[in-house]
């Protein structure tokens, strides 16, 4: 019988938190993009895909976590933050252009909390950042792929 160290069982459970936290999120997040309607463009369908994309993939890393899944969700969740980091500037210059025709003569501060608070929520896109950097901390020297990687090395 082996007997699992504190430290290790800790570790595991973080990295089910970790995992269970990013599935809500996703399954989350998705739902409220497709309930607001965000699916008017081709740009609005990018966050809609990639976090449907996660499903599958967070489920079969879930029943049994190959080398393979754990370097799929780190690709996935390094293109949510990019995603996220984009959506965010996306959001802003939408509002800036809503702010500039209801407000023409609008500058400085009042302009930039205007644009900020304005029709489509700026900060939103962020969401997917944090999805993204929880699922790399899910993924961050997962046993699976160290353990392939110490294969590898071997070999």
């Amino acid at each position: 019988m082996t007997v699992m160290d504190p430290e290790s069982s800790t570790l595991t459970f973080i990295r089910r938190l970790l995992l269970a936290s990013l599935s809500v999120g996703i399954v989350g997040t998705a739902a409220e993009l497709i309930l607001l309607g965000h699916v008017d463009s081709a740009a609005q369908w990018i966050p809609v895909v990639a976090l449907a994309a996660a499903i599958p993939l967070l489920l079969w890393h879930a029943t049994r976590p190959p080398p393979r899944t754990v370097r799929l969700i780190r690709l996935l969740m390094c293109a949510y933050i990019v995603f996220g980091v984009v959506g965010v500037g996306l959001h802003y210059d939408g509002n800036v252009e809503f702010e500039r025709e209801l407000h023409p003569r609008e500058t400085g501060v009042m302009f930039l909390r205007h644009t900020l608070a304005g029709a489509t929520p700026v900060l939103a896109p962020g969401s997917m950042v944090l999805l993204g950097l929880v699922g790399i901390a899910h993924a961050y020297r997962h046993p699976s792929a160290v353990e392939h990687d110490r294969q590898e090395r071997v070999s």
